[in-house]
């Protein structure tokens, strides 16, 4: 249902015994005043949070297996559109590791009897602003445009996935582009080092960093591009999300017409190998060392992922962080430091990051270290509170963002098969305890360690 405003009353649109979302303030006031109509179940939304709810959030499964997310966000007077098709890093044949970065470019080089240009041309003219990127299972296509438009640019973006022109004179360019990309990772060392920690820690094909290899991506032919999107870009195993300002209804019918005929399915990537762990070194005569530091963590659909969040939010959740404190500011062992929780659909990680000179290298390493194991020891009320605010704030700037909206819904749905509204995480969020989160950590393993560096100098890895 919809809400409306009509005086003092707060009148509910809609049939059914649906639900108004309001923050506990505003719900305060109209049981106060007597303005809440009768019939209907009134529900107090975390404090901060934005009003998207979970019973606006809507999903159908089409005609050929496209799953279709739609969130409304009123308010707002774009959408964002976050396609994730079935064509990633991983399912890259063992041989063919850059096919999916080349498809990536070559997607926005003229589609539907459309040159490129004019395709790009008229996706402009609609103020499309479009981007894709090759991730593990998918390659996701991003859109981002006024709402009043989406019908008119819809036939522009489907035809990009069903009727790409990949025209054999663009090849050469996407590849050269493709090879610049991975070139520009020798410059780019903190990115460097984060890539090489993936490939060590997990398995073969998931380990992969998505820019390809550079073999694969001098020699790949137009043939065998075409026919790798033809047998993977199919509707089983995508997903489109839509959040802002759309209608599900015209969204959903208006797929259904362009999508109609789409068909098939592709074989799920599968572990090839087990990981590599341990450490590894590239050796560098550079000012600096980058280290990156890699251990095992619960996956999203696990109860406990919320739990390792707030837990990292303590460990490096900002300048009041651990890290920070103890290896930066009270020691002055780097110039950079930090850690992120990485849930994925089947496995989970943290990785921490650290930038530091070679004379520190070893000194920074074992204090990171120390203060990843230091967690077990538990934390405090104030850590607590602090590392809380940290993911609420975030919940709150990813609210004001169609396209986080879009991105989220999508992630979702691949990694736990269902969709959360804002409200949901931050109830989730709520729920958690201070004296659970020190249970969790009493009980928590930290490592082994997979380690990786970059620099002149060569260092023992942490024990487990």
């Amino acid at each position: 249902p919809s809400v409306a405003a009509s005086g003092q009353t707060l009148v509910l649109v809609g049939g059914g015994a649906g639900t108004a979302d309001l923050s506990g303030r505003q719900l305060r006031h109209l049981k106060r005043t007597g303005s809440i109509m009768r019939g209907r179940r009134v529900r107090a939304r975390p404090q901060g949070v934005p009003a998207t709810g979970m019973s606006n959030i809507v999903t159908l499964h089409l005609d050929g297996g496209l799953v279709l997310v739609v969130e409304p966000i009123g308010g707002v007077a774009s959408v964002a559109l976050n396609w994730l098709l079935p064509v990633g890093s991983a399912t890259d044949p063992p041989d063919g590791d850059g096919q999916s970065a080349l498809v990536s470019e070559l997607i926005f080089r003229g589609a539907a009897g459309m040159s490129s240009r004019e395709h790009s041309d008229a996706l402009d003219r609609l103020g499309v602003r479009r981007s894709s990127q090759t991730l593990t299972h998918h390659l996701g296509l991003g859109a981002t445009l006024v709402g009043d438009r989406l019908a008119e640019a819809l036939p522009l973006l489907t035809a990009m996935v069903r009727q790409p022109a990949f025209p054999e004179q663009a090849v050469e360019a996407v590849r050269s582009l493709c090879i610049q990309s991975l070139e520009s990772l020798e410059d780019d060392p903190q990115h460097l080092v984060m890539l090489r920690l993936r490939e060590q820690h997990l398995a073969p094909p998931f380990n992969r960093h998505g820019y390809g290899t550079r073999r694969v991506l001098e020699t790949t032919s137009i043939d065998a591009l075409r026919k790798a999107w033809s047998a993977r870009c199919v509707p089983r195993g995508s997903i489109l999300a839509a959040a802002g300002r759309v209608d599900p209804e015209s969204l959903s019918r208006q797929l259904e017409g362009l999508l109609e005929g789409w068909r098939g399915e592709h074989d799920e990537p599968v572990e090839l190998g087990r990981p590599k762990r341990g450490s590894l070194h590239v050796s560098d005569k550079t000012a600096q060392v980058h280290l990156a530091l890699a251990y095992d963590a619960p996956r999203e659909a696990d109860e406990r992922s919320m739990l390792e969040r707030v837990a990292v939010g303590v460990l490096s959740g900002g300048t009041s962080s651990r890290l920070f404190t103890e290896v930066r500011q009270k020691r002055s062992l780097c110039y950079s430091v930090g850690a992120s929780f990485r849930a994925g659909r089947d496995t989970g990680m943290v990785a921490l990051y650290v930038g530091t000179t070679p004379e520190r290298a070893q000194e920074t390493l074992d204090v990171c270290a120390a203060q990843i194991r230091r967690m077990s020891e538990g934390v405090d009320r104030a850590e607590f509170d602090r590392a809380i605010v940290g993911l609420k704030s975030h919940l709150i700037m990813q609210g004001e963002s169609t396209a986080a909206r879009a991105a989220a819904l999508g992630f979702d749905h691949f990694r736990l098969g269902r969709v959360r509204s804002l409200e949901d995480v931050a109830e989730a969020v709520d729920a958690i305890t201070l004296d659970e989160l020190n249970r969790y950590l009493a009980d928590r393993e930290f490592g082994p360690f997979t380690l990786a560096s970059i620099g002149p100098v060569e260092l023992n890895a942490p024990a487990a």
